[in-house]
């Protein structure tokens, strides 16, 4: 009976203790209900025929025999999830008809799971011992048996049962990874010691796999996750199984490895899963971890068509650049930096570096509890480390600071000259409708001719412009004459659709820039996309500009022609005399439109621009975090569109509405002749007084007065009204909206 009650204590029935648990079903994964519910509890009971046992003795024998049958569960658990023998036949079921075959029932490993199981058979292990401590005990002085056996064994009735709740609900929710040591963290709060260290004990093995995969993750850049546990996880995990098995799968993913691993990783290769983050990990710390991971991936993995620069001449400018040859609408190669194609991980990232990495991250391994503050310290320094390395890459070998310089030049028209250039060079050709096939074709020529005339050989970043003209806006037959014939009556209409505002088949002329790695991770496609969109505002406000002074010098020019027939011939020049004197008030016209694009002109390339490239420079060189800087950036751009009311859908359709206005007067006072046009030019006059006025009144309104946008918007206002003219215009002080050609002279 002695040895019947110590085989019992480790999961082996007989005639004295019974297995009632023959006819119970085990719980199945993912199965709902408590681990507490009758059918899972206890199910070895002494046999009824043992007579000969006192009430009090069964009921003290049941108690410790309970014991054994939380051994034998709990040992079932550890040796089935520290099983291997499954990964052979995960293979071997990996074809079509795996699921038929298996029903479905094909288990899938975990390493948390493997690592707690670890943990149980430490914990077993001690027990296993206990009990032999009590049969050497028994053997050396057999009386009192139970006494005996119940003190030897008394500490596990705290343990075991509370461990057997824990695997049941492990098991039949299929609860592993991140959820898993959730589950962990969560019962460590507990008030009986022995239970607490024996679950902090299963969370330092569960710990252990998550610091082995972070260890893989921040020292190699390499995610260790096959069975999609960690809280990093690939961008591909979650849509592959909505993906159909076809047969040019192989191609698909040639295809892949086909292009730049790194920049597709740094995009959107990789994110956190919130599923299996724990809590006790914040969502800071989280995304940390993502971005040291994903720069030591970009770091230690280099693109073999790298073109950096040296470390040595990061302050120098690098001379003798090229020539522009073979001209193909500003695309081309980079050729006046030196190509490192054999550039190595380690220069990027020193060995010292990533050993001191791994130096943090075993000293938190090894550590006997989890530390939250001591975690989120290492992280922080082991990101700060990545962003320094990679500031290094983007900032210094890349030379980020030209290439900025460079956007701001084009896509910001820094090189006013150029732009000067290019306009004066396309002008008459913009002055006819675009061809749907050959526009982009067109512009190449003056493009090239202004390049040739203002773009100096120092300039190395040219070759990275090119010019565009993605969809028109309005259909290809929109020109000159198609603006000064359309229905005046639609200009008054607002909420007009977007291409009913462009200016022209012009409008979408566009500049895109030719970006290498690493510089994809910083100049992101959205990132171009803001710089466009500022671009092709500024393009229309020159456009405007430069169309307003032209038309002033073209009839100026025929004014004086016409000034010097009268003076010869005073007798027969009445007809040319009467056009003189009608056209000068248009000309007072002509100068308030001038003015209010000067001033708009003036203070988006002064006020917002040059500013805020100040401030951004000021940044790029105080910072040495790659993160801070692309927040900077982002900051710059979000400040330049904002400050330039791009994000106003109202102020930005008022706007271009006035510089549609604008051309349209152009192009019908150079082309005066008639009554009718002579009616089309005064109701321009009065559109344009109407927008002007509106576009004064937005402005000055409370709800960008309290904006962002505030210290300049004032400068610009106060450009604008220096004189109270727009707010005396805006209150409807003066007579009617139509402007008064001698009023508009004596305040402009």
């Amino acid at each position: 009976m002695l040895h019947e009650l110590l085989l019992a204590l480790l999961g082996f029935t007989g005639d004295f203790v019974l297995d009632n648990s023959s006819g119970r079903r085990r719980p199945e994964p993912a199965e709902a209900g408590g681990a507490g519910d009758g059918d899972v509890g206890p199910a070895f009971r002494l046999a009824p025929d043992l007579t000969f046992l006192q009430p009090s003795e069964r009921s003290a024998i049941e108690r410790l025999i309970s014991l054994g049958f939380y051994y034998r569960e709990l040992n079932r658990f550890a040796t089935e999830s520290r099983d291997l023998s499954w990964i052979q036949s995960s293979v071997e079921v990996s074809s079509p008809n795996a699921d038929i075959t298996l029903k479905g029932k094909v288990r899938k490993g975990s390493a948390y799971r493997r690592a707690i199981a670890n943990g149980i058979a430490e914990i077993l292990s001690v027990y296993r011992s206990a009990v032999l401590q009590v049969e050497q005990n028994l053997l050396s002085d057999p009386l009192p048996i139970l006494a005996t056996v119940t003190h030897g064994l008394n500490k596990f009735e705290v343990l075991l049962p509370p461990l057997y709740e824990l695997v049941m609900e492990i098991e039949q929710k299929d609860i592993k990874g991140g959820q898993l040591l959730n589950l962990l963290h969560k019962r460590c709060h507990c008030g009986v010691p022995e239970l607490q260290s024996c679950i902090q004990r299963l969370l330092w093995h569960g710990h252990q796999v998550m610091f082995n995969q972070l260890t893989s993750w921040m020292v190699y850049g390499i995610l260790q996750d096959q069975y999609h546990e960690f809280f990093i996880r690939r961008q591909v995990d979650r849509d592959e199984e909505n993906e159909p098995a076809q047969s040019d799968v192989a191609d698909k993913f040639a295809q892949k490895l086909a292009k730049d691993t790194s920049l597709t990783s740094w995009h959107s290769g990789f994110h956190v899963s919130l599923d299996m983050l724990p809590d006790y990990i914040h969502m800071r710390v989280a995304e940390s971890i993502l971005f040291a991971g994903k720069a030591i991936r970009v770091l230690r993995n280099p693109s073999p068509g790298a073109t950096l620069l040296e470390p040595t001449n990061q302050s120098q400018t690098l001379k003798g650049s090229h020539r522009m040859q073979g001209f193909t609408g500003g695309s081309g190669a980079l050729k006046e930096l030196p190509n490192f194609s054999n550039i190595s991980a380690e220069e990027l990232l020193p060995q010292a570096e990533a050993d001191r990495v791994d130096a943090m991250l075993k000293q938190l391994k090894h550590a006997s509890e989890f530390h939250k503050r001591l975690f989120e310290s290492a992280v922080s320094s082991i990101r700060t480390i990545a962003a320094n390395h990679l500031w290094q890459l983007v900032v210094v070998r890349a030379d980020l600071n030209g290439h900025l310089k460079a956007l701001k030049d084009y896509f910001l028209l820094a090189k006013g000259d150029f732009f000067q250039c290019f306009l004066e060079e396309s002008r008459q050709l913009m002055r006819l409708p675009p061809r749907q096939s050959t526009a982009e074709a067109d512009l190449i020529v003056p493009f090239q001719l202004a390049a040739l005339k203002t773009i100096g050989d120092e300039d190395k970043y040219f070759t990275r412009v090119s010019l565009r003209m993605p969809l028109f806006g309005m259909k290809s037959s929109t020109s000159q004459k198609d603006l000064q014939k359309s229905n005046t009556s639609d200009i008054s209409l607002h909420g007009k659709a977007s291409s009913e505002l462009a200016l022209d088949g012009w409008h979408s002329i566009a500049l895109e820039y030719s970006v290498d790695w690493p510089l994809q991770l910083f100049f992101t496609p959205d990132v171009l996309s803001k710089y466009r969109k500022v671009f092709q505002y500024l393009i229309r406000l020159k456009r405007t500009q430069m169309e307003l002074e032209k038309s002033w010098t073209a009839v100026m020019h025929q004014d004086h022609v016409d000034f010097s027939d009268y003076c010869k011939d005073r007798k027969n020049s009445s007809a040319t005399q009467l056009r003189r004197l009608r056209t000068k008030p248009f000309w007072r016209v002509r100068e308030h439109m001038a003015f209010l694009i000067r001033n708009l002109q003036f203070y988006i390339q002064v006020d917002v621009i040059e500013s805020q490239w100040n401030v951004l420079q000021t940044h790029v060189q105080d910072s040495h975090d790659f993160t801070e800087l692309v927040t900077f950036h982002q900051d710059y751009l979000s400040a330049l569109i904002s400050q330039s009311f791009l994000d106003i859908g109202s102020v930005s359709r008022i706007l271009d509405s006035i510089m549609k206005l604008c051309l349209q007067f152009c192009w019908s006072i150079e082309q005066y002749e008639t009554g009718s046009n002579m009616f089309e030019i005064d109701h321009i006059t009065e559109e344009f007084n109407k927008k002007s006025n509106s576009l004064y009144t937005i402005l000055r309104s409370s709800r960008l007065a309290g904006s962002q946008r505030a210290p300049f918007l004032r400068q610009f206002l106060m450009r604008l009204n220096f004189n109270s003219f727009f707010e005396t215009t805006a209150r409807g002080v003066m007579n009617s909206g139509r402007l008064r050609p001698g009023t508009a002279s004596t305040q402009l």
